[in-house]
């Protein structure tokens, strides 16, 4: 997910899933690629918090892409309590927060 366009649509439109270290906006495929967007603003830290997360979200994700339908798009905002998360915490909060936008 590359756009501002893809991000608002998928934000406004999509079912939510709500964790302490994170939120996930869903939105089902019909068909095509499927797209996943993060956003992690400065609320979390330092640009290498930010970072850090981003990497440790991307890939998690990409474990649990192939599990999704094809089309559907994701965007997953990175919460402040997730910069001092380890990977775990936020393996599962992740599967949670999917499950109850029901992308799973």
């Amino acid at each position: 997910m590359r756009t501002g366009e893809d991000f608002r649509h998928t934000i406004r439109r999509g079912a939510k899933g709500v964790q302490p270290t994170l939120v996930t906006h869903v939105v089902p495929g019909t068909g095509g690629p499927t797209s996943v967007g993060f956003v992690v603003s400065k609320a979390v830290g330092s640009a290498v918090d930010r970072n850090r997360v981003k990497r440790q979200l991307r890939h998690l994700m990409r474990e649990r892409v192939t599990s999704l339908p094809p089309g559907t798009k994701v965007v997953v905002r990175a919460l402040p309590s997730s910069a001092g998360s380890p990977s775990s915490t936020l393996a599962s909060e992740l599967d949670l927060a999917l499950s109850r936008s029901g992308a799973r």
